[in-house]
């Protein structure tokens, strides 16, 4: 009976053994087959140490391809602390090289880590101090190659392309709007560590990393160029709180530039408060548009034929009653017995009124919403106001009086430059835009290529026809003529709007104005320039701001190759103004004749004989009257 009782209980011992190998077995074909990669890469982390390099961030270009943000190669301190044998040594070398405290660089030496990135003390060093550190030739100290953010020109468009932290990571402007893209993949440098972290004496591995994606941008250079130039010379002159320009192509919603005073150093950005980083003006800034949103209630009337520019008359007696409020008109006892063509040459507040009480609050704030005001235009960059409109129930007679010449409602730079291009280019409201491609960054191949898009048709193209022949009649004769260029038809609009404090109007602070294209028959070019409390002039759109845009006007002219218009609106000059003349052909006269032809310039000749062989300038063209012609004499 024992013994029956012993070999029973050696059967369960040996069937649970069995069981138990069976269990083994299949754990190691498990592991094996199913976690094998796993646990490879758990213990690959063990004893391998991965160095980190940083990748390039990907550029910035402008439209013809020239880098407005770009990269320099820096150097950054890494410490792997198991490698370190005489910390002391090495934390005193250190301090002394990248002048921080010994405590503090000891802390970094001593730091119970794999790998210790030393921030921000040994980040993006200079070439003297890297040598320094390098000639230590100390185990364990390392220099990794890392990319810094350079910008070339340093405050151009400084606003739009935005700035990075040290760790190279987009903080506002295009730099925070495409951080994903511009941000690369790091790569890194790969070694093996015994189980003291000591290096071993195998081969590295090196991983490649990644550039980020190049943006090419909408803005052109050269015209962003000159709008610096001219901002700048307009708070050196005027003295003003801030100042904006826009510049775009009103047939497709591209930017071709944008800048803002004041500006900051992207370089430098921690010189300068988050105010003054952000606010972006061109999209963020909103304020009462003044004259400049004219435009709109004139696009309104024409398209529904409420007015007739030509025929329908109007009498400016200096000023309008609407119940009981009297708006006046900017010129002392009024402009007369005017046109509607007139009424917007002169731009009479009173005019105004009433071609907005002809179109009604409906209708006028239809095509106020039609044309993006009130809402975002959508633009790539971040930070975008909306604007603000009265509540169209909210709108009595007296709102929409002032409504119709720009009083009472607030608006963003983007929405006016965006909105007159549709009133100009045929009716067509396009949303703006300033990035143009995504480049590989590589090849430079187009990975992604935005293009126009239409938001909605405002007006039809006879109705923009008309608008724009009424706005090259306000440059030609009315108070847009300091933006008029000899032999170009320009179109424009001045505005001048009084500043408001806690819901008061403030007594002699204005934002002044000026919105104008050309060609007038077939605009290339739309400019938007505003001017926050200009000091020592007066304070008018037409003054301050027309020529500052006929400055930009005319460099885009040059530079995108705009050709002279054939049918210009001849300029009316007022009595203190140069006037222009075309010169005659006196080729093929004789001397007494020509002399007479010229009789508006001063004439110098050379050569011998009694007929005109040459002449210089050309005929055709036209100059200043008192200018110089020569004319070359013969036989």
């Amino acid at each position: 009976m024992f013994f029956k009782f012993v070999h029973k209980r050696i059967k369960i011992v040996f069937i649970a053994i069995i069981f138990l190998f069976i269990l083994v077995i299949g754990k190691v074909g498990y592991i094996q087959l199913f976690q094998y990669k796993k646990l490879n890469d758990l213990a690959s982390d063990l004893w391998s140490r991965n160095l980190p390099i940083e990748a390039s961030r990907g550029l910035i270009y402008d439209i013809n391809n020239l880098i407005i943000a770009d990269n320099i190669t820096t150097t950054s301190l890494v410490l792997i602390p198991n490698q370190i044998k005489d910390k002391e040594k090495v934390s005193k070398s250190l301090s002394e090289i990248l002048g921080v405290s010994y405590d503090e660089m000891y802390k970094h030496v001593s730091k119970k880590t794999s790998i210790e990135r030393v921030h921000p003390e040994g980040r993006r060093l200079g070439y003297e101090i890297a040598d320094k550190i390098n000639a230590l030739n100390y185990d364990g100290v390392y220099l990794l190659k890392e990319s810094k953010r350079y910008y070339p020109y340093d405050k151009l468009l400084s606003h739009v392309i935005g700035y990075v932290g040290i760790d190279n990571q987009g903080l506002s402007g295009l730099e925070l709007q495409y951080d994903k893209y511009l941000t690369g993949s790091y790569g890194s440098i790969k070694y093996f560590s015994d189980a003291k972290g000591n290096r071993l004496k195998m081969s590295e591995i090196y991983e490649k990393p990644q550039d980020g994606i190049n943006l090419q941008l909408t803005i052109n250079l050269d015209i962003q160029k000159s709008v610096e130039r001219e901002l700048d010379n307009v708070m050196t002159k005027y003295n003003a709180e801030q100042a904006l320009a826009i510049v775009m192509n009103p047939n497709n919603g591209e930017i071709l530039a944008m800048s803002s005073r004041p500006n900051f150093s992207p370089s430098n950005y921690k010189d300068y408060t988050i105010e003054q980083i952000n606010r972006n003006l061109p999209i963020w800034s909103t304020y009462e548009p003044g004259s400049t949103f004219k435009i709109i209630t004139l696009a309104a009337s024409i398209e529904e034929k409420t007015v007739n520019l030509d025929k329908d008359t109007f009498y400016d007696g200096g000023s309008i009653q609407v119940e009981n409020a009297r708006i006046r008109c900017w010129k002392a006892g009024g402009h007369g017995a005017q046109t509607y063509l007139q009424v917007v040459e002169n731009s009479c507040n009173p005019g105004f009124v009433t071609m907005g009480q002809k179109l009604g609050k409906e209708k006028l704030f239809k095509y106020i919403n039609n044309f993006g005001f009130g809402t975002k235009t959508g633009i790539d960059l971040n930070g975008e106001g909306s604007g603000i409109l009265f509540k169209l129930d909210k709108v009595g007679p007296v709102e929409l009086a002032t409504t119709s010449f720009g009083q009472g409602v607030s608006v963003t730079p983007i929405q006016q430059i965006t909105a007159v291009s549709a009133a100009i280019n045929g009716g067509y409201l396009y949303k703006p835009y300033i990035v143009k491609r995504m480049l590989e960054p590589v090849t430079n191949s187009i990975i992604k290529e935005n293009d126009k898009t239409l938001v909605r048709r405002v007006i039809s193209e006879e109705s923009s026809k008309e608008v724009r022949r009424a706005l090259e009649s306000v440059v030609a004769n009315g108070t847009g003529r300091n933006a008029y260029i000899e032999g170009y038809s320009v179109g424009g609009k001045t505005g001048t709007a009084q500043k408001v404090n806690n819901g008061t109007y403030m007594v002699g602070n204005y934002i002044v104005s000026f919105i104008g294209f050309t060609p007038a028959d077939n605009p290339e070019v739309v400019v938007y320039v505003a001017i926050d409390h200009p000091k020592g002039v007066s304070q008018y759109g037409g003054t301050v701001a027309a020529p500052v845009a006929k400055s930009i006007l005319t460099d885009c002219i040059s530079i995108l190759g705009i050709e002279k218009s054939e049918n210009v609106h001849e300029k009316e000059y007022q009595w203190n103004e140069k006037k222009y003349y075309t010169v005659p052909n006196v080729v093929g006269m004789n001397k007494k004749d020509a002399i007479k032809e010229l009789k508006n310039f001063v004439v110098t000749y050379t050569g011998s004989g009694d007929i005109v062989k040459e002449q210089s300038p050309g005929a055709g063209e036209r100059i200043k009257g008192g200018s110089k012609v020569r004319i070359l004499l013969g036989e």
